[in-house]
């Protein structure tokens, strides 16, 4: 079998990375773990087929999904988006 690299989306707030890499260490043959808690992004490297993955992942109690092209494009956007060009109407109440 041959070492494949396997990009994930998953729901992560505080210590959901702590679950996340308990869940994968009861994988063989995952052989490094690598998680951007800001884009949710967690790309896992080894030889474990990329479902087996993602089944344990979710039966940790995680949403997760595999990465696609969607989710680039929606990081991209989160980081160019400028909330300083928001207006908000001052309405009176007096």
């Amino acid at each position: 079998m041959n070492m494949e690299t396997v990009e994930l989306k998953v729901e992560m707030v505080g210590i959901h990375e702590k679950r996340l890499r308990k869940c994968l260490s009861k994988l063989r043959g995952i052989e490094k773990v690598e998680v951007d808690g800001n884009s949710q992004k967690v790309v896992v490297i080894g030889y474990a087929h990329k479902n087996k993955i993602l089944k344990a992942i979710r039966r940790g109690g995680l949403k997760a999904d595999f990465w696609s092209a969607q989710n680039e494009l929606l990081q991209a956007y989160a980081a160019t988006a400028s909330y300083s060009s928001f207006r908000f109407n001052n309405f009176s109440f007096y």
